[in-house]
């Protein structure tokens, strides 16, 4: 099947006007990543999203004391992993083994609880850059990262690289599967015994994971388990994407997203129906290298997800173009409505909003694109 490179002339969108051409578009469709296991943990930093975020550059709401309070925590959090590592030798371990008939310790790791976009994953990353530690010594990725990782160097491999670190950040903590809970569960367990400080985000409280996905009380001790290992952190507030800012533009016309991506230099373009068959031929593992050098991504022609499997998938790209702040310019339906009733209500609806919340956001991203 043909991707975006030969779209103009089907459509007729060709502008009979002459406009600068940066190149021809790239097109996702055409790409198909390969991604060395090395990789994978070599770039489990922030995000450049998340490059340059602080505890002091983050804004807390005066009107969410629960914003003030988690800088605080977090601050003594990661003043508190200095030292050496628990394999080290030397200095007290900041998680040390707790001693016959001493009280229990406190939980190993903090958990960031909230709605969308109140500014969670930016704590995090600001947790990990905090942290007095070499970057090596301190990874950070989503969920789904750390799970891919697991996949591509194996249960044990994975425990021995990962047991080294001072500190393990996972953002967008979901329990989507019974095997995940397992995985993940066990994958901490070991990890907090080697001395890893633990530090995660999620919509869902730890207690709570799992509930409306899968029969939870089939693995209720594995939950309680991880809810453990955390100090949960509640944060209030509205989505930041929202406050005091325009509403999401309304889709463009084909047309209009042709010519953006034919005067954006390294601009994709695709028919948004193929890209979400693409995706099903790529490992959701990918999606960050399938978006490598891409500035900007136009679509035409988007429409509602069909399927809940194609939704998951489609959820994975729009946090990897919202990590790289790429623009996405599209005609069809508003990015609202790509959901339908049915999944929006389901057992993944944190997924779809958040989805919707970071798409949209990037859609007023692209809006200068047309103004060119």
């Amino acid at each position: 099947m043909l991707c975006s490179l030969t779209w103009p002339l089907q459509l007729g969108t060709v502008p009979t006007s002459p406009i600068t051409e940066a190149a021809a578009p790239l097109s996702l469709c055409a790409r198909k990543p390969h991604v060395p296991a090395d990789r994978l943990v070599a770039e489990m930093v922030p995000p450049p999203r998340f490059d340059a975020v602080r505890f002091d550059t983050y804004v807390p709401d005066p009107q969410q004391p629960s914003q003030v309070e988690a800088v605080k925590v977090l601050s003594d959090f990661a003043s508190g992993l200095g030292g050496a590592h628990a394999a080290g030798g030397g200095k007290r371990r900041w998680f040390s083994r707790t001693p016959k008939n001493a009280a229990p310790a406190a939980p190993r790791g903090v958990y960031l609880d909230g709605g969308y976009g109140v500014g969670k994953t930016h704590l995090l990353a600001s947790l990990w850059h905090a942290t007095p530690a070499e970057p090596a010594l301190k990874a950070f990725g989503t969920f789904v990262e750390l799970t891919n990782l697991v996949g591509a160097l194996g249960f044990q491999q994975t425990v021995r690289t990962l047991s080294g670190h001072r500190l393990l950040c996972i953002d967008e903590f979901e329990l989507d599967d019974p095997g995940d809970t397992v995985l993940v569960s066990t994958l901490l367990g070991k990890l907090v015994d080697a001395g890893v400080a633990l530090a995660a985000t999620s919509n869902t409280l730890p207690g709570k994971l799992g509930e409306g996905r899968f029969a939870a009380a089939d693995f209720l001790r594995e939950i309680q388990g991880l809810s453990a290992h955390f100090r949960p952190l509640r944060i209030d507030g509205e989505d930041y994407r929202h406050r005091g800012l325009p509403e999401a533009p309304p889709p463009y016309s084909d047309e209009q997203v042709t010519k953006a991506a034919y005067a954006t230099e390294d601009a994709s373009l695709d028919d948004f129906p193929q890209l979400l068959e693409h995706l099903a031929r790529v490992h959701p593992s990918r999606y960050g290298a399938l978006t490598d050098g891409v500035r900007a991504v136009c679509l035409t022609d988007v429409q509602p997800v069909p399927d809940q499997s194609t939704a998951l998938r489609l959820v994975v790209l729009a946090d990897r173009l919202y990590d790289r702040e790429v623009p996405v310019l599209a005609s069809g339906l508003p990015f609202d409505r790509l959901f339908s009733d049915e999944m929006l209500n389901g057992g993944y609806r944190k997924k779809y909003f958040r989805a919707i919340s970071r798409l949209t956001a990037l859609a007023r991203d692209a809006k200068a694109l047309v103004a060119q």
